[in-house]
C-alpha cells in the first residue's frame, strides 16, 4: 500500500472591490510618491461567499509599470457549506509587456473549516471580472 498525497484542488473565488480607503504609511509620508497604501475591502460572490479586508501597498503607475503587495484576510462560506477564514499574501509586477501575479495562503492562518488550508493563490481577470485562483494542497 502506498500513501499518496491528495491531489491539489483548484478553487475559483470571484470578487468585487467594495472599499478603497487611504492608509497612512508611518515613516514614509511626505517622502515622495513612490509608494502608497490603502485598506481594500472585497465582497466574494462565487466559490467563496463572504468578504475580506486587505492592506494593499503599491508603487509605480499603470502606464510605465507598477507593483503591489497585499495581506488579505478572507472570511466566508464555500459552495459545500464549509465556513471559516484564512490569510493570503499576494502581489504582482504589472507593466505593459508582462503582467504577473503570485500569492500564497499563509499556513496556520485558517479558522473553522478552513483550518489547514495552504497552497498558492493568484488573481486572474477575464471578461466577467477579477477572481482568485487558489490551488489548495499545492
Amino acid at each position: 500500500m502506498t500513501d499518496k498525497a491528495p491531489s491539489p484542488t483548484t478553487l475559483i473565488a470571484r470578487f468585487s472591490v467594495t472599499g478603497w480607503d487611504p492608509s497612512p504609511l508611518v515613516g514614509l509620508d511626505g517622502d515622495g510618491e513612490w509608494v502608497g497604501a490603502i485598506i481594500m475591502r472585497k465582497t466574494y460572490t462565487a466559490g467563496i461567499v463572504g468578504e475580506s479586508v486587505a492592506e494593499f501597498l503599491s508603487s509605480g503607475d499603470e502606464e510605465s509599470g507598477r507593483g503591489y503587495l497585499a495581506a488579505e484576510r478572507i472570511t466566508g462560506t464555500l459552495d459545500d457549506g464549509r465556513t471559516g477564514s484564512f490569510t493570503v499574501h499576494h502581489g504582482a509586477l504589472q507593466h505593459p509587456s508582462d503582467p504577473s501575479a503570485f500569492g500564497y495562503i499563509v499556513p496556520g492562518t485558517g479558522t473553522g473549516d478552513f483550518t489547514g488550508f495552504a497552497g498558492s493563490a493568484r488573481i486572474v481577470h477575464d471578461a466577467d471580472g477579477a477572481f482568485f485562483e487558489f490551488t489548495l494542497g499545492a
